[in-house]
């Protein structure tokens, strides 16, 4: 029994890190995703500043409206050059749009705290993403970009699990 478990034990730890590996998604899809991110984190950073937020929160939502403005104009840098073949989003889809619409339906400490929990969320997304593309992604220049661009999620991701 016990030579069973160390080898259960071996063989789950040999696995762990392919199981930990996110394959990277074709550079439509990745660039798709970012900018659907992008406009999600851009509006719900807007909403944050119009809502009176509390005193951790109004200096991040700033700082992710900011930052998420300029990785939407890079991005579309490397689309308009030519750089990366895709047609990016110009609205919300319905998942994107009913995140923010029960957003929008909060007031005072409770939308303080849904907006905290949905910034930890979508950079813990952003970040598994942007990982993946950075390592194995189909489009150098969007490689590159994405390698380019994970510090500052990861930073982002370690200021939003302050806030909440």
């Amino acid at each position: 029994m016990r030579k069973f478990a160390a080898l259960f034990a071996v063989c789950l730890l040999s696995a762990m890190p392919a199981l930990a590996q996110v394959k990277a998604p074709p550079a439509e899809e990745f660039a798709t995703k970012v900018a659907m991110s992008d406009m999600t984190e851009i509006q719900a950073a807007e909403l944050a500043l119009a809502r009176q937020p509390d005193a951790d929160t109004k200096p991040f939502a700033e700082r992710m409206l900011k930052d998420h403005r300029q990785t939407s104009q890079e991005l579309k840098a490397l689309v308009t050059t030519g750089k990366v073949k895709v047609m990016l989003p110009t609205a919300l889809d319905a998942e994107h749009q009913k995140k923010l619409d029960e957003l929008k339906a909060k007031a005072g400490k409770e939308f303080d705290r849904a907006y905290d929990q949905m910034q930890v969320q979508a950079h813990e997304e952003a970040v598994a993403l942007f990982e993946a593309y950075a390592s194995g992604g189909d489009n150098a220049e969007l490689k590159a970009w994405a390698a380019k661009t994970l510090p500052h999620l990861k930073e982002h991701l370690a200021m939003a699990k302050k806030l909440s």
